[in-house]
């Protein structure tokens, strides 16, 4: 008798399990491997989590695993950028006084008061920065409400006193300042079908937005 597990991914254990059965060994189970069983949250539909996201910026008064804040900077250091330039760095901000020093120097400064995890996106150098800083802090927001984590991308009103918090360059400058915590009021994105979210999103219509010529 053996049991098999199934390494998270893999595709293979099927057919280990047929190659065993026709040299008369029987496969007891099929078990998921370890690792998989350590995380707390399954992980939802990829669309699903796009039409669910909505910003949060009132956070429970806990702090976030250091597993998690790990896997929301490596969605961001990860995501794809122009010619492969990765002209941008994550800075995360832990002294309550240049956490204090970024809510000053954003437009809604609860937003990041309140957070458990305050990430400054520091971009430098030529090409669509930018949009490139944008990707990442899109993929860092979706990683994070796949952990069960709220998020909200906050605008810079004062960027000179935010650069000397975050401590860039005068080549570099801030593009956002990403806020996360546990919500205050947790939300189950499996709560409502696809077509409810969408229909639930403050979002011009359709029809209005897409073209075809």
């Amino acid at each position: 008798m053996i049991t098999l597990y199934r390494a998270p991914y893999s595709t293979n254990v099927e057919r280990v399990s047929l190659a065993l059965a026709h040299k008369g060994l029987a496969v007891v189970a099929l078990r998921k491997h370890a690792a998989n069983r350590r995380r707390r949250l399954p992980g939802v539909d990829a669309y699903l989590a796009v039409v669910s996201k909505r910003e949060v910026r009132r956070y429970a008064d806990r702090p976030l695993g250091p597993e998690a804040e790990r896997r929301i900077l490596e969605a961001g250091r990860l995501a794809g950028s122009s010619k492969n330039r990765q002209a941008r760095r994550f800075v995360v901000l832990r002294d309550p006084a240049l956490v204090e020093e970024a809510a000053e120097s954003v437009y809604a400064g609860d937003n990041v008061r309140g957070a458990a995890f305050v990430v400054a996106i520091v971009t430098g150098g030529k090409g669509p920065t930018s949009f490139d800083a944008g990707r990442a802090a899109q993929n860092m927001m979706l990683a994070a409400s796949n952990e069960g984590i709220g998020s909200c991308p906050n605008g810079i009103a004062d960027a000179a006193r935010l650069q000397a918090a975050v401590g860039h360059g005068d080549e570099e400058q801030v593009v956002t300042v990403l806020s996360f915590g546990h919500p205050e009021r947790p939300r189950d994105p499996e709560r409502l079908s696809v077509q409810e979210w969408i229909e639930r999103a403050d979002r011009r219509p359709y029809e209005e937005v897409v073209e075809e010529r």
